[in-house]
Parts: structure tokens; C-alpha cells; sequence
């Protein structure tokens, strides 16, 4: 029922309630007929529709998930902005905005009586008028959408309409695909079904399948208590959907056989491929959202979360088994993941498991480095000689004029805290974490292929996306241009001619959003430096015997602050150089808006602390010839216990800024506050919210979630957590215990997000996490060097090391601080750069570098010493990097991508395939067989080999073969 008929032109499903005032006030016109008879008709024709519906479809449609009959499921859902008419005009929008079958029987009834109708009165000509060009653009915006939904019946979709919501301003298009139409798009887009066939997959057999046995048990309660997580030992054989093979699949129960994630993917195809030509341009689905034809466009989710008398659902048991905190400790349900949101996400959510749990290891070993720094800090001899008593070791100043000589004894607190990350233990945490990300990475290989297999998509292969929308656009627009030019070449023109100055803008924008970076570093620069001038002036002792930690702290915290508001701003940066290079696919849209994002937020994130590793300290001079910036500020220097203290306080205030403020709480906040916001806006806010829930159809609570935004910003904040864990390890081992910490709660918190927060995305197949593992990758190598530069010029380990193998007498190491400290004479200090209030009356003050003393021949020339400890830190560099990438590319090698298990299982699916292939065609020629009469058959039998050599050819098994 309620179904469009070819005369007059309705949208399927289109009710007389949703007529609202226009069927009253056509009755109204029709003579004769009194008021109460239309009411009392169309009464009982509300009733009748109610009375027809059973219980539960009923409630289905009050919830909004299926059409008025009560039978037909929504697929998806399309909005659109409703102007309310004004007082002044209600009348004449109301009888021109419907005109439904039911008032157009009526009138075809009294003309067949002999009765015309009263003819509707014309209105003011002025006012019309100004109606008219109040309305153009509305009207424009009604011709597109019935275009489009026009197309899309003919496309054998069905619709319905819903303008009488309780959300004002919003009216609600239901889409619904019938079979044939999910049949033949199956067959389009070359889904992968389960067949009848099911086979039994092999279980492997001896001491590893005892552990595994025994293992499965030990951790039986950590898995969540959902039926797709449980070990099953059979598994359909799959094969991808045709029309003239029905008779594989089973068909029993057609309305489970595509669930709601398949049903509502396939609308989306169609949506994407149904174009609007009358236009001035032809538009597409997404050029119609763009120009505000359609405001939004989601599927529904499958229920609601919490009430009285809520039915199980999928939604309902990932937000119980997933998405809540009380269990937290358990394995997430990937099948059921994959199963409602589709396999990108499904990947999404795998692989942040599997990094977590790669991360319990590594945090183990980083906590135990940290406890044998704690446990030996006590018997570190250069820590012990600085803080000695009887050590009178009289520093040069930290400043000019304002700071004064100090005692080295007063370093003793940095230098036991630096111990506790510079000791020989993080070298070998730097190798292990080298080889725990290439072990990592290729567990994660392995498992994607694991799931690749269970999911059916071991022969699925990415086809070409449709243009985007933009594109077509600019390549019409050129078009109409220079009409002389065939299609061809205006596309080659668009790439060659248009492309080129937006690529240049790219490149100048994005060296530009880098230079800000950089000049935002160095105003953080001069802000330590005048800071530690102004604290040591101060008359406070306290003050001035902190300067270095609250210098050291406030500035770690601007940068992050900065750190926090460029990534907004860079994000949005990249986002708009991206749509200048108008990418042909959504594909390459993504690719690039990824690699842009990605560059200018690690740039953003890792430069202050590539600053502090690096280049901090290394640039000052020496007493009495200092480096300047603007003649006035001296270059800052590092702590006597070097800069890895500096570089492990920047490093953990950025990393947990970051993962509290910008991953927990704004993806916590913003989405609350926008959904707050677009109830306002709903002007509802007289409704409380669990009465506002159960007034409300589900497409209309969808309609007030957050949409979908993509994983990009899920992806973009692990990869950067991933550069904190592994690029500067050696400087903070506790980096993958904070990293564990947040994940844990990282993956309940999207959880949540996706299932609550958010509208139902549209699912996209895909089998693997694509441009990401790249990423990763190269992380993962310039992790090895970064480390190694950090180990051999940021950390006094070198140093150590030649000054025990080379310079000490008796092989320990006592005498290195000594060893470290040059000698200055204060008669060489420059005019006005001396200390103004000196507090020790000294000759001679020392200074941490490698020169020759003032009594020498060469005096304050760079020793020899220094130029041994740079050979032996460049030849650590090499020796590392070489031996560790080795490493690596040995565990690569060693570790295949693809399980042995699962590659035994693909080929025994290729061969089910082949002799489920050749069984049926024998069937069909036993078939055709006994229908023939008997000469027939001796005629047939004589000819059957060769037959059934055509029919069955050792190229269309093998064609089956491949496509598994």
C-alpha cells in the first residue's frame, strides 16, 4: 500500500497525514461535501492503516526503521531543509506543496457527478511576485531533489517522505532497497556470500596445538561474551554474488541474507552512480549535499541503547560488550565490529588492539630500564663526584651580568635525575624497541591476513572510485569554456595547466606552515632565555635555585599549548590545499590529505623536541666569546648532566598533554557540545532528554548524532603516539607505559564514540589499513637513526665510554667530570659581560667543553679529546644503525606474512571451489541427458566428451582458482 501510481506522480508512501493542512483545504473547496464527512473519512482511513499493522511492525514503525506498511526496512536516509510558510501564504503553499491521490479522487468523484470544482482563488499578483523571488532558490533546490529521487526510483529504488516530524525545518527522505535491486548491486560491486557449501577448517595437531589449547583456555574469560568471537571450526565457502547462481546461496530468509551494513553500502552505490541532468551542470550525489539540495545523508543505526522492553541488537551488544569501561580488559569483539560498521573500521579497531597489545612488553622492559636507573643511581660514579661535599668545583656563569658563579655541587639533583635515563640500560631498550617495531609490524601482516580470510576478502581488489564531484565540476567548467576542445584534452589540460600552480601553492603553503613552526620554536627560545635573566635577578633564594626546573617546565607547557592550537589550524591547512589540487577520486583526496596532515603535524609535534635533542647546547660559544641572537640574548646551554633531561621533561609534558587534553578530553567535549548545540538550534530545549528519545522516530535521533568524519583523525593520533614511543625512546623508557595506559582507555572511548556519538557510517570494504602501514614504516626507520644520534650526542654514554677505554688511569670512572670541564680565565670575559654582583672572588672558573686551558699555547681551541669523542659518537651512529636495521630486516625475513595455517586453508578453498564448480556443470549435463530421447542421448553420448570438455576446460577452473 501507499505505493506511487504512474498517473499521479506521489512518492511512494506518501500519507495523508503528511499532506498536513492541503488536504483539508482542498476538501474545502469541494462543494457539497461537509467537513466532519473528509474528517471522518480520513479517520478511519488512519485506523484502517493502523489495524492492518501487527504488533511489532507496529513498534518498527513508531522506532523509524521501516516505512509506514510496516514491512519495508529503511536503508538509508536523506534530509533536506524545510521552510516553514509564513501566515501570509500558508494557504497557497499548503494546496501547492501536495496534492495527494486522496484529494484528487475526491475531485475526480464530483466530476463525475457533474460537479466541478470551486476553483481556487488567485492570490495578490504583488505579493506573488515577491513570493517568487523569495522562493527561487527553494524551488531550484525541489525541482533537484525530485530529479534525483525520480532517477532513483527508476533505479528501482522506493521512497517515502516524512515532512511531519517533530524535528522542525528538517524533512526526512526513506530509501529502501527491494531484492532485485540488492541482487543485481551484489553482482555489481562483486560481494563476496556465503554458500551452502560448508567445509570443515583443519585444526592443527601436536605441542603447538596443546599450548594454543591450553593458552585459549587461560584467557576464555578476557573474551567478550559475543557469539561472533567464539572459535568455530567450519566456515561457509564464499563466493562472490551472481543472479544466475542463486541456487548457492541460501536464500531461506532473504531479509537477513544482506544485513543492514551490506543493504545500506549498496543504497550508497546507487546514490553515488544517480546524477541529476537537467541541471546546468550535471550533479552529482555529492555535488547535491554540497550545494545544500540535500543537507545529510546516513544509514540508521540498528536500535536504541536503553529503555523498557529494548529488543537485542547488534548496537545494544557492542555498546555492553565494547564500548563500556567495565571491560576494559577484554579482547575487543572485532567480528561483530566488522559485522556493523564494515571492514575499514573493523581494521581501524584490529590493528589498535594489536598495537596495544604489542605495547605490554615494551612497557615491561621500559619500566624495568627505569628501575635499574633508580637501583644504580646510588653507585654512579659522575653523579657521586658532582654531589661530593668536599667538591669545590667553581662554575662559569649561566648568564651575563645577572648570574653569578656557582658551585657544580649544586647540579647534584639533575645529574642523579639524569641517570635515571642516561645509563647503559637504554641502549639496549633503543635496540629492542628497533626490534619491536619490525616485529610489530609484521605480527600486524599476520593478522591482517588472518582477517583478510575471515572476512572473505582474500580475492577482493579496490576498483577505481567514481570522479569526485569537484572534478567533474572544473572539468565542465572547462569545457564550456573552449567547447572546440574534446573531453580528453580538457582533462589533460586540467592536469598539466590547472594542477601545477596548485601544486606550487602547496609546496609554498606547506614550507610556510613549517617556517611558522620554526619561528614559534625560537620565540619559545628567547622566552627561556630573557625568563632565566629575569629569575635570576630576583631576590628570592627559592626563585633562583629553581630557575633551570621552572624554565624548563613553563616552556615545555607553551609548547604545548602551541602544539595543541597548530594542529587545528594545520589540519584545516591541509584540508584546503588538498581540495586546490582537485584529486580526480576519493581515494586520492584521502592519500593526500593524509600525507599533507601527517607532515605538518609531526613537523608541529616533534621540532621543539628536536631542537632540545639536537641543536640546544651546541650552539654557545665559550666563556668570553658567546653566540648572540640579536646582539642581546646569549644561546641557552644544557644542564651539567646534559640535555637528555631537558629533552625527557619536553618529551613527557608534550606526550601526555597530548593524549589527555587533545585525544580524551576534545573527543570527549566537542562532540557533546556540538549535539548541545544543534538541540538549541532544534529550538527543543524544553524536552527532556529521555522524553525527547522517546518522541523521537530513529532517523530523527540519527539526524542529531555527530556525523561521520572518517579515521583519519583516529589514525593521524596513534601514528603521532607511535613517533613519542619509538623515535626518542632512548630518552624516556616510560614512553610505552603512558602510551598502554591511554590506549586502554583510547579504545573504549571511540568505542563509545562510534556507537553513541556518531551516526552509522557507511561501511567500506577494504583489506588493509592502506597509506597507514607506509607511514608506519618509515617511522619505524628513522626511529633507528634518531635513536642513534640521541644515544651518541645527547647522551653522555659515548663520552663515558672514551674517557674509560682511553683517557682513565686505572680503567673506572673516577675523574670524568673533571675530564668534561675546561678551564676559563674571568680576566677574558668580555666588557659588560662579567657578573655585576659576583659571589666568589675566583680566578679561574671551568665550563663544560672539550678546549685547550687559558696557560696553553693555543688557548681555548677545541682539545683533541673533542675530536675523539665525535669519531667515536659517528662511528656509534653507523654501527648502530647498520646492525639494528639487519636486525630488522632478519626478523622481517624470518616472520612470513601470511600464517601457514590460513595459507593451507585459501588453497582448500580454491579447490572447493573448482569441484563445486565441476559438480554442478556435471548435474547440468546428467540433466540434459535424461531429458533427451533415447537417439538423442546415443547422439549426445557420442559427442560428450567433447562437450563436457567445453564445458568443463582446465582454464575455467583455474579462472576459479584465482579469484581466491
Amino acid at each position: 500500500m501507499w505505493q506511487r501510481s504512474p498517473s499521479d506522480g506521489k512518492m511512494a508512501g506518501e500519507t495523508p497525514e503528511s499532506s498536513g493542512t492541503s488536504l483539508l483545504h482542498d476538501a474545502e473547496a469541494t462543494p457539497r461535501k461537509p467537513r466532519h464527512f473528509l474528517k471522518d473519512v480520513i479517520f478511519h482511513g488512519k485506523f484502517q492503516l493502523l489495524n492492518c499493522l501487527t504488533p511489532e511492525e507496529n513498534t518498527g514503525c513508531q522506532h523509524g526503521l521501516y516505512f509506514q506498511d510496516g514491512e519495508r526496512r529503511v536503508d538509508y536516509i536523506l534530509t533536506y531543509h524545510i521552510k516553514k510558510p509564513s501566515s501570509s501564504r500558508s494557504n497557497r503553499q499548503s494546496s501547492r506543496f501536495t496534492d495527494n491521490a486522496f484529494t484528487r479522487s475526491i475531485r475526480r468523484g464530483t466530476a463525475r457527478l457533474g460537479r466541478a470544482p470551486t476553483p481556487q482563488p488567485r492570490g495578490d499578483p504583488e505579493v506573488a511576485s515577491q513570493d517568487h523571488s523569495m522562493d527561487y532558490h527553494v524551488d531550484d533546490k525541489r525541482l533537484h531533489r525530485e530529479e534525483f529521487e525520480g532517477n532513483l526510483r527508476d533505479m528501482g529504488m522506493e521512497l517515502e517522505k516524512d515532512e511531519d516530524t517533530k524535528t522542525p525545518g528538517v524533512g526526512f527522505v526513506k530509501i529502501h532497497a527491494p531484492w532485485h535491486v540488492l541482487c543485481r548491486e551484489a553482482e555489481f560491486m562483486k560481494l563476496k556470500m556465503p554458500t551452502k557449501k560448508v567445509y570443515e577448517m583443519k585444526q592443527s595437531t601436536g605441542v603447538g596445538a596443546k599450548i594454543n589449547t591450553l593458552v585459549n583456555k587461560a584467557t576464555e574469560p578476557l573474551y567478550p561474551n559475543v557469539e561472533d568471537n567464539r572459535t568455530h571450526n567450519v566456515k561457509h565457502l564464499s563466493y562472490m554474488f551472481s543472479r544466475e547462481k542463486q541456487h548457492l546461496f541460501d536464500l531461506s530468509d532473504r531479509d537477513s541474507f544482506f544485513d543492514s551494513k551490506t543493504r545500506a553500502s549498496i543504497v550508497f552505490e546507487v546514490l553515488k552512480r544517480t546524477k541529476c541532468t537537467k541541471a546546468k551542470y550535471s550533479m552529482g550525489f555529492t555535488s547535491l549535499l554540497g550545494s545544500g539540495v540535500y543537507t545529510d545523508a546516513y544509514p540508521l543505526h540498528d536500535g536504541d541503547l536503553d529503555g523498557e522492553n529494548i529488543e537485542p541488537n547488534d548496537r545494544k551488544l557492542l555498546y555492553e560488550e565494547w564500548a563500556s569501561y567495565s571491560v576494559f580488559y577484554k579482547y575487543q569483539p572485532i567480528g561483530l565490529v566488522r559485522k556493523y560498521f564494515g571492514e575499514k573500521i573493523g581494521l581501524y579497531f584490529a590493528w589498535l588492539g594489536l598495537y596495544t597489545q604489542m605495547l605490554i612488553p615494551a612497557s615491561l622492559v621500559g619500566v624495568i630500564v627505569f628501575l635499574y636507573g633508580c637501583a644504580t643511581v646510588d653507585d654512579n660514579i659522575p653523579s657521586m663526584e658532582i654531589c661530593h661535599p668536599k667538591n669545590n668545583i667553581t662554575m662559569c656563569p649561566l648568564c651575563d651580568r645577572a648570574c653569578s658563579y656557582w658551585k657544580l655541587k649544586e647540579a647534584c639533583g639533575t645529574a642523579r635525575a639524569s641517570h635515571l635515563f642516561d645509563n647503559p640500560a637504554t641502549v639496549f631498550f633503543s635496540i629492542f624497541m628497533a626490534l619491536w617495531a619490525a616485529m610489530f609490524m609484521e605480527h600486524w601482516k599476520r593478522r591482517q591476513m588472518r582477517l583478510n580470510y575471515e572476512w572473505d576478502l582474500t580475492g577482493f581488489e579496490e576498483e577505481e572510485d567514481h570522479p569526485r564531484a569537484e572534478y567533474e565540476l572544473r572539468v565542465m567548467q572547462k569545457s564550456l569554456k573552449k567547447e572546440h576542445k574534446t573531453q580528453k584534452t580538457e582533462k589533460e589540460k586540467l592536469t598539466c595547466k590547472d594542477r601545477l600552480p596548485a601544486y606550487m601553492t602547496n609546496v609554498v603553503m606547506m614550507l610556510l606552515m613549517i617556517g611558522v613552526t620554526f619561528a614559534i620554536v625560537f620565540g619559545v627560545i628567547l622566552y627561556r632565555i630573557s625568563t632565566k635573566t629575569a629569575l635570576h635577578m630576583s631576590n628570592n633564594p627559592t626563585t633562583r635555585s629553581n630557575v633551570r626546573l621552572t624554565v624548563k617546565t613553563t616552556a615545555a607547557i607553551i609548547n604545548l599549548v602551541v602544539i595543541l592550537i597548530l594542529d587545528e589550524v594545520y589540519g584545516a591547512v591541509a584540508r584546503w590545499l588538498t581540495v586546490l589540487e582537485v584529486p580526480k577520486t576519493d581515494k586520492s583526496f584521502e592519500e593526500r590529505l593524509i600525507f599533507k596532515t601527517f607532515i605538518l603535524k609531526f613537523v608541529n609535534a616533534f621540532t621543539p623536541i628536536i631542537y632540545i635533542a639536537f641543536f640546544r647546547g651546541r650552539l654557545v660559544g665559550r666563556p668570553g666569546s658567546y653566540l648572540y641572537v640579536f646582539e642581546s640574548y646569549r644561546m641557552e646551554e644544557c644542564a651539567h648532566g646534559g640535555c637528555l633531561m631537558e629533552l625527557c621533561i619536553q618529551l613527557s609534558i608534550t606526550m601526555l598533554g597530548k593524549q589527555l587534553i587533545q585525544n580524551n578530553l576534545f573527543e570527549i567535549g566537542i562532540p557533546k557540545l556540538k549535539k548541545l548545540i544543534r538541540y538549541i538550534k532544534s529550538k527543543r530545549r524544553s524536552f527532556q532528554e529521555e522524553e525527547r528519545e522517546k518522541k523521537l522516530q530513529r532517523y530523527e535521533t540519527d539526524h542529531f548524532l555527530e556525523p561521520f568524519a572518517g579515521l583519519t583523525p583516529e589514525y593521524m593520533e596513534m601514528i603521532i603516539q607511535f613517533g613519542f614511543v619509538t623515535l626518542f625512546v632512548a630518552s624516556f623508557p616510560l614512553a610505552p607505559l603512558f602510551a598502554l595506559l591511554n590506549n586502554i582507555i583510547e579504545i573504549r572511548l571511540d568505542a563509545k564514540k562510534f556507537v553513541a556519538e556518531l551516526r552509522r557510517p557507511v561501511a567500506a570494504r577494504a583489506k588493509d589499513i592502506g597509506i597507514w602501514y607506509n607511514l608506519l614504516r618509515a617511522v619505524a626507520k628513522v626511529a633507528v637513526i634518531i635513536n642513534a644520534f640521541v644515544i651518541s650526542f645527547t647522551s653522555d654514554f659515548i663520552p663515558r665510554l672514551v674517557y674509560q677505554y682511553m683517557y682513565s688511569p686505572d680503567g673506572s670512572m673516577h675523574g670524568f667530570v673533571n675530564h668534561t670541564l675546561s678551564y676559563f680565565n674571568v680576566s677574558n670575559f668580555q666588557d659588560g659581560k662579567e657578573p655585576m654582583d659576583p659571589q666568589h672572588q675566583v680566578e679561574m672558573c671551568r665550563y663544560k667543553d672539550y678546549r685547550e686551558p687559558p696557560w696553553s699555547n693555543t688557548p681555548y681551541v677545541i682539545s683533541k679529546e673533542f675530536w675523539a669523542v665525535l669519531a667515536a659518537r659517528l662511528a656509534f651512529v653507523i654501527v648502530f644503525q647498520n646492525v639494528v636495521m639487519l636486525m630488522s630486516d632478519i626478523v622481517d625475513w624470518l616472520i612470513p606474512d601470511i600464517p601457514k595455517d590460513i595459507s593451507l586453508q585459501i588453497h582448500k578453498e580454491k579447490i572447493l571451489m573448482v569441484e563445486l564448480f565441476m559438480k554442478e556443470e556435471q548435474g547440468k549435463i546428467q540433466f540434459i541427458d535424461s531429458m533427451m530421447p533415447c537417439g538423442g542421448k546415443e547422439k549426445r553420448n557420442n559427442h560428450a566428451p567433447i562437450a563436457r570438455s567445453r564445458s568443463i576446460p582446465h582454464t575455467h577452473s583455474h579462472t576459479h582458482a584465482n579469484n581466491f
